[in-house]
């Protein structure tokens, strides 16, 4: 049997946006803007896009890079409408499950728009992307939803 690992970590990501909270918030909530900024990159084939924003609901998207399908499965655990969203997600790569992690998104209003603060705990399996890719990817896909926001 082949031993199995895991890492376990955490990160933090904060960024300020020129929006209300109500506008973050919706870029979060709403399938076809969340979809813009989130799943459509040029780097990659998106598959799959599908999102029930709710305590409860799910959120799955698949994506083909180099070959490799990556699929993310989202719970909602905790919304709070233009103040928090909490959510467990997973990634798998193929067949083979990469990362288990739990994430909380706090919109915090401020003098210049909104505070988002992004943290997420995470346990990342052997053959995972590791925790500085994550928040690579997280800072990358934030970065899209400022110019998203922008619009």
């Amino acid at each position: 049997m082949k031993q199995r690992s895991v890492i376990h970590a955490t990160f933090v990501i904060e960024r300020n946006y020129p929006a209300s909270p109500e506008r973050v918030f919706g870029a979060f909530s709403d399938p076809a803007k969340k979809r813009r900024w989130f799943a459509a990159d040029k780097e990659f084939n998106q598959d799959e896009f599908e999102m029930d924003f709710r305590v409860g609901g799910s959120e799955r998207s698949s994506f083909r890079a180099r070959g490799v399908t990556c699929t993310n499965d989202t719970v909602y655990r905790d919304i709070v409408p233009n103040r928090r969203i909490v959510m467990a997600y997973t990634m798998t790569l193929g067949d083979q499950r990469i990362s288990s992690s739990h994430a909380t998104i706090e919109l915090v209003p401020s003098g210049h728009g909104t505070d988002l603060i992004f943290t997420e705990q995470g346990a990342f399996f052997e053959g995972a992307d590791g925790p500085q890719i994550r928040e690579e990817g997280w800072r990358k896909l934030l970065d899209h939803l400022a110019k998203q926001l922008a619009h």
